[in-house]
């Protein structure tokens, strides 16, 4: 009976019915093996050292070869940013994953009776979830003596406190304030998302401290465009015994033990650096444009006392232009030419003078020559004739439709100046008018400029103060004293403005109402810890000016604001120039110090927030708001690409 059911015939059958299904299982365990199933657990577990050559903290190490393994494979980010080693190496150090290894090898001939750290920062990561090993960092000597000592801090921007990610800091030894313009620095780290710091394997002893944006990879502060920061005093690292409290526990709720353990901590480790570029004023004409015949540009590398002085070569320039200074610090200059014989002269021929920053960065006198063209090309007597043909033509097809008795679009007869007008429907009670023209304007007759005010059903003709811009010649401003609630209209005659090139405006009609007093909201802020000559910029909630005013017997006032989210910022004024400036580490001079208020606020119409802020009650690390901030933690970001993924995972998996 057996064997009559097992035939040949039978068993092929079954092998293949079996074989089909095996090969499919096979291949889906073999996919599967590579990596963890979709809606399974997130591996979260860095990779664990395990060994090393030379072993952690050796002596007398004499080879070039650092070869570290860990329990699980594993990759580099961003090794060449992230990986730094103390001293700096002049040649670039080959580091490089190898499965589960990591190998450095200097290039550097090793110095004698030095301690090395690598310092892997959180560049060491597991190869498939790229969970960091944070903080990683491995040290060797090549003398009897292991360095163990460490300083630590964070770096942020001194304009506006954010963290400054992947910035060099250093230390030197040798005290002189040349060493930092012309020697390497000696022991270094580099900050991670955070802007914090720590360098490590420092003998003891006393030390400069100094942050660098390195560009040209020598270790020293020797390009002026790069950012750096400097301590007032002197470093000196120390270290004390501390005990710590190591809690086991028999479940997520029943502790088991708790053992105090002594440790070493290291000091300091709350060095403030605010780091800055400096502002060098070397003084060179960079550019000069001609985009328009009746316009030519100056673009000039820094700030001038005195605006240049221009010669006319092939033309007369005495009373010739308006100078328009928009920036006005005489370094960007836009000349509007008023004459037409001389803006249709097609290459304007001049000697420019002005003072210039020679070798010995002495600014000595310098007489260029210039010759201009306009880049607009001036139209060929063929293409006028072009366009009168195709004028001819449009009007004739006109007078065939005005002979059918069909409508026609009649064509301006009059070209008038363009001007944009900036009168928003509803209008802030603090707001004023403003009217931008294409071109300076020559005249304007005040009698055809109206500003009427609705009284019951009748306009009434109220007082206004117009005035030109102090920088742009084509901006007029217009400011009157809004009721709140109430309605406006602004009107303006035509030919009441009068352009240098000889056209006029056409008529204007705006109408508008101010707010009512119930839409605002106003911030008080009272400030201790400031110097008198301060200033409180109000932010959007993204650290974008509000609204800028002086510090008053230590109180900073904001009227009229609207309802929605509001930070602040000082900023200790000590010239009292109305803005912010920068360091200079030739003078020793630290930037100005910049202060937040540590909080958002959020701001109702028709309330009033009154806040107290002491400047120095935080350190400058913990002030500025979280939401504010555009550098963020990369723990941070992980966290929301794990949530985000968790998510996707957990959608997709509802679906069966």
């Amino acid at each position: 009976m057996l064997k009559n059911r097992f035939t040949p015939a039978k068993i092929k059958t079954l092998l293949r019915r079996v074989a089909l299904p095996a090969i499919v299982l096979g291949v889906l365990y073999s996919c599967a093996s590579i990596g963890r199933l979709e809606g399974g657990p997130i591996d979260e577990t860095p990779p664990r050292f395990l060994t090393s050559t030379p072993l952690p903290g050796q002596l007398h190490v004499n080879k070039n070869k650092v070869s570290i393994e860990f329990d699980e494979y594993i990759k580099l980010e961003k090794p060449g940013e992230k990986i730094v080693i103390s001293p700096p190496q002049v040649q670039q150090p080959e580091v490089k994953a190898s499965s589960k290894k990591v190998i450095v090898e200097l290039l550097d001939t090793l110095k004698a009776n030095t301690t090395y750290t690598i310092d892997f920062g959180d560049a060491v990561q597991d190869n498939n979830e790229g969970n960091p090993l944070q903080g990683f960092t491995f040290t060797f000597s090549t003398g009897d003596r292991l360095d163990t000592m460490a300083v630590a801090g964070t770096v942020l921007n001194a304009s506006n406190l954010e963290p400054v990610k992947g910035i060099l800091v250093g230390l030197y030894a040798n005290l002189e304030d040349s060493a930092f313009t012309t020697l390497p620095l000696e022991r270094v780290g580099r900050t991670d998302s955070r802007g914090q710091f720590s360098i490590r394997g420092v003998a003891p002893g006393k030390y400069h401290i100094f942050a660098l944006q390195d560009a040209d990879q020598n270790f020293a502060f020797t390009q002026p465009a790069e950012v750096i920061a400097f301590h007032d005093s002197l470093i000196i690292p120390s270290q004390e015994q501390r005990i710590r409290q190591d809690t086991t526990w028999l479940d997520s709720l029943t502790v088991d033990t708790i053992v105090e353990r002594e440790y070493t901590y290291y000091l300091p480790d709350d060095i403030m650096l605010r780091c800055f570029k400096e502002k060098h004023f070397a003084q060179r004409l960079a550019k000069s444009e001609r985009p328009v015949p009746n316009q030519f540009s100056l673009y000039f590398t820094a700030p001038a006392d005195s605006l240049p002085l221009i010669k006319g070569l092939n033309f007369d320039e005495r009373e010739a232009f308006l100078v328009e200074q928009t920036t006005g610090r005489n370094d960007t200059l836009h000349y509007w030419i008023k004459d037409s014989l001389i803006y249709k002269i097609d290459t304007l021929q001049m000697s420019l003078s002005y003072l210039y920053t020679d070798s010995l960065k002495q600014l000595v006198p310098r007489t260029d020559t210039l010759k201009l063209v306009s880049k607009q090309r001036p139209k060929t007597e063929k293409e006028l004739e072009r366009e009168a043909k195709e004028r001819e033509k449009k009007e004739k097809e006109r007078e065939k439709k005005r002979a059918k008795g069909e409508k026609v679009e009649e064509e301006p007869t009059i070209k008038f100046l363009p001007v944009d007008v900036y009168a928003p429907g509803t209008i802030d009670v603090y707001d004023y008018l403003s009217l931008t023209f294409s071109e300076p304007i020559a005249a304007f007759d005040t009698a055809g400029i109206h500003l009427q005010h609705k009284v019951d059903t009748l306009w009434e003709e109220i007082p206004f103060d117009i005035q030109r811009d102090s920088l742009d010649l084509k901006l007029y401003n217009i400011y009157a004293d809004w009721l709140p609630d109430n309605s406006y209209a602004f009107l303006v005659d035509s030919t009441a403005f009068h352009g240098i090139y000889g056209l006029f405006t056409d008529k204007i009609k705006k109408e508008f109402k101010a707010k009512k007093l119930e839409d605002y909201g106003a911030i008080f802020f009272d400030v201790s810890n400031a110097l008198p000559t301060a200033y409180v910029e109000l932010l959007d909630a993204q650290d974008k000016v509000v609204r800028t005013v002086p510090l008053t017997n230590g109180k900073a006032d904001f009227y009229f604001l609207n309802p929605g989210k509001y930070g602040a910022r000082l900023v200790n004024d000590r010239n009292g120039n109305g803005t912010w400036d920068t360091g200079r580490y030739a003078d020793k001079l630290q930037p100005e110090e910049v202060y937040y208020y540590p909080q958002i606020l959020e701001l109702k119409a028709n309330f009033e927030l009154n806040q107290t802020w002491d400047v120095l009650e935080l350190p400058l690390d913990k002030q500025k708001p979280n939401d504010m901030k555009k550098q963020k933690p990369e723990e941070d970001k992980k966290k929301k690409r794990n949530n985000s993924s968790s998510g996707n995972r957990n959608s997709g998996n509802s679906r069966y």
